[in-house]
C-alpha cells in the first residue's frame, strides 16, 4: 500500500468529473478507540509509536508482522486513522439513511488481523465498517473481488452467522495468503456462512461472470442481507503487476447492479 496512490485516485476522480456526481464527505480521523474495537490495543499502540526511525527489536516487529510487505513509515498511524475513519464514516452514512451507497476510496485493506500488520494492510477498515453496520443491520454480507484472498475479513467472522463473506481470488501454493480454499465454510455458528470461490490464471470474463452470477444470486436469496459491503481490489485486473487474471472494467464491474441488489 503505498499513500501517494490516494491522491492518485483522488486527481482520476477530478479529472473524469465523477465528482460531479457525488456527495463528497471529510470523514475524521479514527480513534483509537474505534480502531481498538477490533485490533488489540497493544497493536494499536505499537502502531502510534511506530516511524521510519523508531527502533524496536526485531522480536516486537516479528510479533506485529511488520517489515517486508508492511515497513514502518512516517505518518503510518494518521494513514491508518484516515483509512479507518473513511469505512466508519462510510457506515455511519448508511445506518443513518444519509446514503444508499457510500465508498471509501482509501479502504479496503482486507488482511490485517486483530493483532498484526500483513499483506501491506495495517489496520482492517473492512471488519470495522462491518462492526458499526451490524449495530443497525441483522445481517452484512461482504464480497470481495481483490485477486488475494480476503482472509482478514474472513478470520473476523468465521464464526459469526450475522456475517457472511465470499471472496472470488487466486487460490494456489505460493500465492499470497495461501489462504481461501473451497472447504474453509466458517464454523460454529458461522458454519456455511463463509464461502470461498478460488480461481485459477488467466481467468476472463466470461468465464468469470459464468461463476459470478449464479454464485451470487444465490447467495442473495439464501442470506438475504440488509447491507452489502464490497471489496473492489483492481489488482485483479489484467496487466496487474502481481495478479494473475485477465478481466476488464465492464466484464467485472458492470454486472454488478444486477448480480449484487435487494429486491
Amino acid at each position: 500500500m503505498k499513500p501517494h496512490r490516494i491522491r492518485l485516485t483522488h486527481q482520476l476522480l477530478l479529472a473524469y468529473g465523477l465528482y460531479r456526481h457525488l456527495h463528497v464527505y471529510r470523514p475524521f480521523p479514527a480513534s483509537v478507540d474505534e480502531m481498538s474495537n477490533f485490533h488489540s490495543k497493544q497493536y494499536i499502540d505499537f502502531l502510534r509509536s511506530a516511524t521510519s526511525e523508531t527502533h524496536f527489536s526485531k522480536q516486537t516487529l516479528n510479533k506485529f508482522n511488520v517489515g517486508d510487505d508492511c515497513p514502518l513509515f512516517d505518518g503510518l498511524f494518521q494513514f491508518c486513522q484516515l483509512s479507518t475513519g473513511g469505512s466508519l464514516a462510510a457506515a455511519a452514512k448508511l445506518n443513518k439513511q444519509k446514503a444508499e451507497i457510500a465508498i471509501n476510496w482509501m479502504g479496503g485493506l482486507h488482511h490485517a488481523k486483530h493483532s498484526k500488520a500483513s499483506g501491506f494492510c495495517y489496520t482492517n477498515d473492512i471488519v470495522l465498517g462491518i462492526l458499526e453496520l451490524l449495530k443497525y443491520h441483522k445481517r452484512v454480507l461482504y464480497v470481495d473481488i481483490d485477486v488475494h484472498h480476503g482472509d482478514g475479513v474472513e478470520e473476523a467472522f468465521y464464526t459469526t452467522d450475522r456475517v457472511m463473506t465470499v471472496s472470488f481470488h487466486k487460490y494456489g501454493r505460493n500465492f499470497f495468503p495461501e489462504s481461501g480454499e473451497f472447504a474453509a465454510i466458517g464454523a460454529d455458528s458461522g458454519r456455511f456462512y463463509t464461502v470461498n470461490v478460488p480461481l485459477k490464471d488467466g481467468i476472463t470474463d466470461e468465464t468469470y461472470q459464468l461463476i459470478f452470477q449464479p454464485s451470487m444470486h444465490k447467495v442473495m436469496e439464501v442470506f438475504q442481507p440488509c447491507a452489502v459491503v464490497l471489496q473492489c481490489g483492481a489488482d485483479s485486473l489484467s496487466e496487474d503487476r502481481l495478479g494473475t487474471f485477465n478481466l476488464t472494467l465492464n466484464g467485472r464491474v458492470g454486472k454488478f447492479d444486477s448480480d449484487i441488489h435487494f429486491d
